[in-house]
């Protein structure tokens, strides 16, 4: 274990991912997060003394520095979904982005891993979207070799995506269709995409690579919310909403977004007119050695819980149909 990688918001959903798969490969992690508190139980997911937990905040220089003393590389995976406080869209995925590569180059780092997103353009209409390829180009412009990780969205045990509908289907009566639901996605699974992270760092093959990371399958957005009521046996009614009707619910989300988490913003609303799935113009897990888990594989292994009579509903309804023959 003698290579130390830094892995900023190294304790959420797909850095516990990443974490584990680079503890597997042997090397030393340093998990920086803003609260350590809160993330004392990724020690447990490597050997004794195999995985640190130091706290940092990429608006703070000293903390960055302090957490890649050290370290050979560095894995930033910070990012937002929706602005409040002075956690922005500028401040987290281009400033704080540029904060990490600035300290990385001064500190002598030899491999970079920046995660961005699957439709990241610089002329998109999302603001979320632009500032994800705004903080790519500014890594890029100080480590012209770093690695760009673009995931679609990310399925799995405590996802934001499928459990945020799930949710809302067993209180609402209608899921909407923003745009009509015509919006294509190509859900990774988040396994699929720690391990591929993890090969972006040890791998001197992907220096300077940019990946584009989606699972076997494409579905729109409607497809995927059919999906989610099958799984969970729900019926709910899927209202088409135009996107000019979508926006205006999206600027109430933003008023909410300051309290609590919203069901949609403006921002998310801008996000859905686009397409997120592979191009085909760069690499993907293939070129990792790494074959996609399908959605349909994962999706009832944890929905479920969104049953009426959780995980063992359809057991039981089938004891009690074989019981009464």
């Amino acid at each position: 274990m003698q290579n130390l990688v830094t892995v900023f918001g190294g304790s959420g959903f797909v850095g516990t991912q990443a974490v584990r798969y680079l503890a597997k490969a042997g090397w030393r992690v340093r998990v920086a997060v803003r609260n350590p508190n809160l993330a004392y139980k990724m020690r447990l997911l490597g050997d004794v003394g195999q995985i640190d937990v130091v706290q940092a905040n990429l608006r703070n220089g000293p903390s960055i520095e302090r957490a890649l003393d050290g370290a050979t590389a560095s894995l930033n995976l910070v990012g937002v979904g929706y602005e409040t406080g002075r956690q922005g869209f500028q401040a987290v995925h281009v400033m704080g982005a540029r904060n990490v590569a600035e300290a990385a180059r001064a500190m002598g780092l030899s491999r970079i891993v920046q995660m961005s997103a699957l439709g990241a353009d610089a002329e998109s209409p999302s603001k979320y979207l632009r500032t994800k390829a705004e903080g790519e180009a500014a890594v890029r412009e100080i480590y012209p070799d770093a690695v760009v990780a673009r995931p679609s969205i990310v399925f799995g045990t405590g996802d934001g995506f499928f459990n945020k509908f799930a949710g809302m289907a067993q209180i609402s009566p209608v899921l909407p269709l923003i745009g009509g639901g015509q919006t294509r996605f190509q859900p990774v699974f988040v396994g699929d995409l720690g391990q591929a992270l993890a090969h972006m760092v040890v791998t001197d093959a992907a220096a300077g690579q940019t990946y584009e990371l989606g699972g076997p399958s494409v579905f729109t957005f409607k497809e995927l919310m059919e999906r989610i009521l099958a799984e969970t046996g729900q019926r709910r009614l899927l209202l088409p909403i135009p996107f000019p009707v979508a926006a205006l619910l999206g600027k109430v989300g933003d008023v909410m977004s300051a309290v609590i988490p919203p069901p949609v913003t403006s921002d998310q609303v801008d996000a859905l007119r686009s397409d997120h799935v592979v191009s085909g113009r760069y690499a993907g897990l293939a070129e990792l050695g790494l074959s996609p888990t399908s959605l349909e594989a994962i999706l009832p292994t944890y929905l479920y819980a969104y049953r009426k009579g959780g995980q063992y509903a359809d057991q039981d309804a089938r004891e009690m149909e074989a019981g009464r023959a």
